[in-house]
């Protein structure tokens, strides 16, 4: 099914495409950098509506997300291709794919619901490839979803247009991917830039979006200490209380020969993070680390215990520590 771009402004036979922070301008037949929309006679065509590769129920942790909803379940839903190009990708079977992927299934916004329905879900995640370039259907399904009673998340690259965030107004929490902090990172790895990443997750903050951050920290490319101070301290300066992984590499796609990350790299961004003020800090892909768990951030309070992708105990008085009662930045079922 092909539908017209909900987000686009028409000039004189090209189109500007306002999904993404790309904002690409389209000739006649152009496509755009994601690969999914089109230039034809003047109309931006949307070609990945309902177009779903991967489908699977997970737990709400596997997003990652720590502090929304833990123990939950959502059903997780992905198409193909990216708006970026990271050499680093690991999803690049879907990531890297176009249209012709021999596996996508197509899927009507009703269908979601009723698919989340049947796999006992608690809300709906948007997530393994990039969600922003399937706007119009992701906001569709959302919209049923919600009124279901259902919660909605994205698994993003923080690359979503001023525009999208106000028009997805049904969006409960974002997990924004950010792939390093300097400039020359995002260009010569992702093909983007993070001054852009930097202003979509500084708006959805003013909208009241939930935001947890992810850091994959790549040895030899993002993981020196002034580096993740900085990112750290822009994070604190934003909101404290975001919680954010340090997410252990392991080499895959473009970047076999880049080994992973040692636990150490992990356990002293968590460190430098808790220096420049952050509350809540994981280590992540380090099954088992004291890291995964959440602790109150006044008195040191076991909160949430956790082993991998699940939750053993959850030990909370309504949203307070029952131990100091410092009120968390934690949305409960």
């Amino acid at each position: 099914m092909i539908v017209e771009s909900y987000l686009h402004e028409k000039l004189n036979g090209s189109v500007k495409c306002k999904t993404c922070m790309h904002y690409c301008i389209l000739k006649e037949g152009q496509w755009g950098i994601c690969r999914v929309r089109k230039n034809r006679s003047g109309r931006l065509e949307v070609h990945n509506y309902g177009l779903i590769s991967s489908i699977h129920l997970d737990p709400i942790e596997k997003k990652p997300f720590h502090n929304f909803m833990p123990g939950s379940k959502a059903l997780s839903l992905g198409s193909v291709s990216c708006n970026f190009r990271c050499r680093h990708c690991q999803n690049y079977e879907i990531s890297f794919a176009d249209l012709s992927f021999p596996y996508l299934k197509e899927l009507t916004p009703e269908e979601v619901s009723r698919l989340a329905e049947g796999y006992g879900a608690d809300g709906i995640s948007w997530t393994y490839n990039e969600p922003a370039i399937m706007h119009e259907f992701a906001l569709d399904a959302s919209r049923i979803a919600k009124k279901k009673g259902y919660y909605i998340t994205y698994v993003s690259n923080g690359y979503m247009s001023h525009e999208a965030v106000e028009q997805f107004d049904v969006l409960d929490a974002v997990n924004v991917d950010v792939k390093a902090f300097n400039e020359e990172f995002y260009r010569k790895i992702c093909k983007a830039r993070l001054s852009r990443v930097i202003e979509c997750v500084e708006h959805l903050s003013d909208k009241g979006v939930f935001i947890e951050i992810t850091y994959l920290t790549i040895p030899g490319h993002n993981d020196d200490e002034k580096e993740i101070r900085e990112f750290a301290r822009w994070v604190s300066d934003l909101n404290p209380r975001i919680p954010v992984h340090f997410s252990r590499f392991h080499p895959d796609f473009q970047m076999l020969d880049v080994p992973p990350t040692p636990v150490e790299t992990i356990e002293r961004a968590v460190s430098i993070a808790r220096e420049e003020g952050l509350e809540y800090i994981y280590a992540g892909n380090v099954w088992g680390h004291r890291y995964e768990n959440t602790y109150c951030p006044s008195c040191g309070e076991l909160l949430i215990a956790r082993e991998g992708f699940y939750v053993r105990e959850i030990n909370l008085k309504g949203d307070k520590c029952p131990n100091c009662g410092y009120r968390q930045n934690i949305v409960l079922k």
